[in-house]
Parts: structure tokens; C-alpha cells; sequence
């Protein structure tokens, strides 16, 4: 079903009726309320976007970050701008919905005014809307779809693949998705999906003779223009999850095969080309400059919520790099007047999706409360209150993260604890209870186990410096995964313009020097080895609520960052 203007203003005047926040004076005073959602169509095809919803079917609070470090040729541009910076750049006004859902400035104030973000029954009623206004537009999801809740991890992802059927996905590619492993995908791709769902994914190829897994694009006609869809899964997979879910598959970034597919599609009468990519904005903005004949990018991974297209010349022209954030929080709109064989102009626009201004679509909502409801009684249960704010969010330690490693340390008796740099996780405001649901948000991995090591400093360092090249490496195709690894107990100093093995320096335990030679005990989860999927420690989700229910009250985290050198003038860093 799709949904025009006036249906939706319907919408509207009957959920205000009903009792909804939608016209209250908190949410409007700012002159927000639909004129947020009121995009008028152009051109004569459309492609709606999202990316990295991490399985968050209900409306959330969700933080952007305040440190997103950009480092040589990425300093001070997009997406390495927070708070004001980033207002600036993109003409929004403070203070307004808008500044909130691309910021985290006063967070938890605005929190309060403009209500909780995403749910896919929102976005469901947006996407109606949208596709209501603009007859044959396609629904492209970018990935991390299948993965970071509690209903996705216990029904081994299906509630999130009936969801996304549901809300009328058109075409996706794979990252988290394949921590289900590679049965589990191919199961969905060939029962699920099939004829309904396209999962594109030109650089996923058997590992032994590197034939495709999955086709690398579909050919859409929309109104009468040719628009291929080219997927690029998330590239290093392999090394940023366990290799043994994926061990028959081969990924990489796989430029030149991109190359050879774009030639493909245009050879065939392809008038635009998309790329559907999870590679990061970073690498999609330095492959626009070096592949040619892409229009677009949509991209994912880095959870950047970018309000308009950034242009990037090539040999052959320009192609348009985007990123649709995180959590269902955003929707992008791309519009593009396609005449005479070839993309005249376009217009895009990411919107974000607020629980108050948007009512909740009637069927979708039966759906998420239906999938919920055999496991509402775990879901709710609590375990402790927070005092502070909890976010997980930024380069560094959020105080979720914080609240991890320290859990970790205290429970498993550890001098030092590390936590993997996710960039998922929902935030809850100061005050909250804190239930299974939320940690399970910050936890749902198929390869909880915790671990408990010793550890030369020595080590301890290659790690730092190991996982701080994948963060901050000048060149873009060497950036591997998430953010730093966060950690509890240490200390150090960082130089995120150093060189590769030279960025950590000062390590310090209470006070005191990392010895190289001297062995401390680590605590960790998330081990990507195949040996220790049976070590007998127990899911970090344990760990922590054992914390919890001994707390009881936890006090206001104050994540840790290290002393950061050169960084007074970066624009991605804020505190």
C-alpha cells in the first residue's frame, strides 16, 4: 500500500486526535511538524534509502557522535564534522529538529522536546508517503539490517527479514547479515527473498574459484528509464567478524571488478548508475574519484547521517557519495530527472525519522508488537537504573562502552578490559531503567563469548596500534573497520596523525607504565578466532547484567578518551 500527501495529512489529523504528540507545542514550536515531510516529488524516478538499522524495529533515543576524527586529506570535510561544525557546513539552524537529529548538541534536552527516533512503523509511514507521491520508486537497504537486537539474534534474524518484506525493500547488500553464516543467507536469499527481495553484492565471491555468490546488480526500469543497482558488500567482513562464517566466501573492495561491472551496465543501456555500498563513506568518497561512470553512492557502514550529496570529480565526471545514518533514524529521497538517456539533475534529501511527527503505520505496528510479544516478558524485565546518560557513539568510549568495560573488569576480576569499536547500540536518557532489551542493543552478536587473557604490554600495545591504523591510516581503503577499541583500566596517549606503529604512547596502568615485558590480565568479548567460539566463558550479556543486578543504581559513566595530540583545531572533535 502507498500513501499520498493527503492520505497522510489524514494520518496526521487523526493520530493528533488520538492523543499523539504530533502537534504539540514542543514539537512544532520550532515551525517543524510536516512541513519536515513535505518534499516535493521531481524528476520521473526515485530510489528511497536506508542503511544500518541494526534490527531496532521500536522508536529509540539515539546519540550522534562528538568525536569523528578526520585525519589527512579527510580533515575538516564530511563526514569527520560534528556538532557545529557539521550545522555550518550543511545550513541548519540550531536548535531545530533537524540540528538534533544530525547532532549531538544539548542531546538530552532535545531528546525530551522532539521524542524518540526510527521504529519501523514510523518509517513505514514515510515510506508509503514517499512512495505514494512518486509512482515506481524502488526501497534500496544498505545493510546491518539482520543484527543488533535482542528479536533478531533469537529468531535467527527473521523477524527483521519478514520486517523488511513488510516495509517493501526493493534491493540490499550484506555485512552483519553474514554473522548469521553463509547457510543461513544463502537460506534466506533462495526462500525469503526470492522474487521479492534483491541481494546485490559484486564483491562476494567463492574463495575458491571466485564465482559470484550473489548477482553484482539488477537492471530496474522506473517509468521508463534504466537504472542499475550495483551492490557493494561490506569489504573486510572477513577480518571485522569471524572468517569462519563466511569461510567459502572472498570479499575486498574490489575496484577494478566495480569498474568492469559499471562498464557492464552501461553497455547495456544503464541511463544511472548506483552503487547500493557498505563500505564506509571514507572509501566510497575515494572510490567516486577513481571509478568512473557511477552517479551515485548510497552508502552505509559508518553510520554518518549526511543531509545532502557530496559531489566528487572522476575522469569521467562526478559522482554523488551520501550516507543514510543509522537505527531507521533516516530515510534518504533521491529524486532524478532522467531524459534523453542520461541523469539531467536530481535532488536529495536525508530525512529523519521522528516517532511524534510520524504516526505509526497500523499494519506495521501489529507486526512489530505480534514478533515482540512471545519475548516482551525478557525484553522488559530490569535490571538496574542509570543515572546518566548512555550512549555508545563516536571514535572512542561511550559511556555504554564504558559501562561494558567496566563490567567486565569487576566481574571477571581483570586488570585491563577491552570491548570491540561497534558503532551500534541505542542510547537511553538519564534516569531510564536499564532492561534486557537495552543491553541486549549494545550486546546481540552470534559470537558473544567473554575472554579472559593474560597479556605481555608489549602486546597490549601491537593491539592499540594495530586496531588504531584501521581507524586513522591516511589512505581510506586501509580503514578495516570500526572505531578504537575501547578499553577500561588504561591509559594512553594518541596521535591519530602518526604513523602507522607510532600513534600509542604513555600506556599507563593506575598511574603507573605499561612494562613491555610484564604479563597483566585482559578481559575481553567478541572473539573473532574460531577457537574460541568453545572457550566456556560465558556472552558478555551475562557478564554485564550480573553487573547490573549488583549495582542496581548505576552512576553517571564518564567514558574514557585519551590524551589526544594535534587535535585543537579538528573540527570531527568536540568535548
Amino acid at each position: 500500500m502507498q500513501m499520498n500527501r493527503r492520505e497522510f495529512m489524514g494520518m496526521l489529523a487523526a493520530a493528533s486526535a488520538a492523543g499523539m504528540a504530533i502537534n504539540s507545542p514542543q514539537v512544532l514550536a520550532a515551525g517543524q511538524g510536516e512541513k519536515l515531510y513535505e518534499l516535493k516529488p521531481f524528476g520521473n524516478a526515485s530510489l528511497l534509502h536506508m542503511t544500518d538499522c541494526h534490527a531496532q524495529l521500536v522508536p529509540i533515543y539515539f546519540r550522534e557522535p562528538n568525536v569523528n576524527i578526520g585525519v589527512a586529506g579527510a580533515l575538516g570535510k564530511v563526514p569527520h564534522l560534528v556538532g557545529e561544525s557539521l550545522l555550518k557546513a550543511f545550513k541548519i539552524k540550531p536548535g531545530t529538529a533537524q540540528a538534533h537529529a544530525f547532532t549531538y548538541l544539548n542531546f538530552e534536552e532535545a531528546a525530551k522536546r522532539y521524542g524518540k527516533v526510527g521504529g519501523f512503523a514510523h518509517l513505514s509511514t514515510l515510506v508509503k508517503m514517499m512512495k505514494g507521491s512518486r509512482p515506481g520508486a524502488l526501497l534500496l537497504d544498505g545493510g546491518d539490517t539482520w543484527q543488533g537486537s535482542a528479536t533478531s539474534l533469537w529468531t535467527n534474524a527473521q523477524d527483521m527479514v519478514d520486517a523488511a518484506k513488510m516495509l517493501g525493500v526493493d534491493v540490499m547488500t550484506l555485512h552483519w547479515e553474514c554473522t548469521y553464516g553463509m547457510d543461513r543467507v544463502l537460506e534466506i536469499a533462495e526462500k525469503d527473498f526470492k522474487g521479492k527481495v534483491d541481494i546485490v553484492a559484486q564483491n562476494i565471491k567463492t574463495a575458491d574459484f571466485g564465482d559470484p555468490v550473489f548477482p553484482s546488480h539488477v537492471m530496474k526500469n522506473i517509468n521508463g528509464a534504466k537504472v542499475a543497482i550495483i551492490g557493494q558488500a561490506f569489504p573486510y567482513t572477513p577480518i571485522a567478524n569471524p572468517r569462519y562464517q563466511v569461510a567459502d566466501w572472498s570479499f575486498g573492495i574490489q575496484e577494478e571488478s566495480m569498474q568492469a561491472v559499471v562498464d557492464e551496465v552501461r553497455s547495456k543501456g544503464a541511463q544511472v548508475v548506483v552503487v547500493l555500498s557498505h563500505n564506509g563513506m571514507d572509501v566510497d568518497l575515494k572510490m567516486a574519484s577513481r571509478v568512473s561512470g557511477i552517479d551515485f553512492i548510497l552508502g552505509g557502514h559508518t553510520h554518518d547521517g549526511i543531509p545532502h550529496a557530496i559531489p566528487v570529480k572522476n575522469p569521467s565526471g562526478t559522482t554523488h557519495v551520501t550516507n543514510a545514518g543509522s537505527n531507521s533514524k533516516f530515510l534518504g529521497v533521491l529524486d532524478m530527472d532522467i531524459q534523453g538517456g542520461k541523469l539531467r539533475d536530481f535532488k536529495y534529501r536525508l530525512l529523519p525519522v521522528f516517532s511524534n511527527m510520524l504516526p505509526a503505520d497500523p499494519d506495521m505496528a501489529a507486526f512489530v508488537e505480534n514478533v515482540r510479544k512471545p519475548y516482551l516478558e525478557k525484553l522488559v524485565e530490569p535490571l538496574a537504573v542509570s543515572e546518566g546518560l548512555l550512549y555508545r557513539r563516536g571514535n572512542f568510549n561511550g559511556s555504554w562502552d564504558q559501562l561494558i568495560v567496566d563490567a567486565l573488569m569487576e566481574v571477571k576480576n581483570a586488570e585491563i578490559a577491552f570491548s570491540p569499536g561497534f558503532r551500534w547500540g541505542t542510547s537511553l536518557l538519564p534516569g531510564q531503567t536499564i532492561t534486557r532489551e537495552h543491553l541486549m542493543d549494545q550486546t546481540a552478536i552470534t559470537y558473544p563469548n567473554t575472554t579472559l587473557a593474560d597479556m605481555k604490554g608489549e602486546f597490549i600495545k601491537t593491539v592499540l596500534e594495530d586496531v588504531c591504523d584501521n581507524l586513522f591510516n591516511p589512505d581510506p581503503y586501509y580503514q578495516q573497520g570500526g572505531d578504537m577499541v575501547r578499553v577500561g583500566g588504561l591509559t594512553y596517549t594518541c596521535n591519530p596523525n602518526g604513523s602507522s606503529g607510532n600513534r600509542i604512547s604513555d600506556m599507563r596502568l593506575n598511574g603507573k607504565l605499561i612494562e613491555a615485558s610484564k604479563t597483566y590480565r585482559v578481559a575481553g568479548w567478541a572473539p573473532v578466532a574460531e577457537e574460541a567460539r568453545s572457550n566456556g566463558e560465558p556472552p558478555i550479556w551475562d557478564v554485564v547484567e550480573t553487573y547490573l543486578r549488583a549495582k542496581k543504581t548505576i552512576a553517571t559513566k564518564t567514558p574514557y578518551i585519551p590524551k589526544l595530540v594535534g587535535m585543537n583545531k579538528n573540527p570531527g572533535f568536540v568535548v
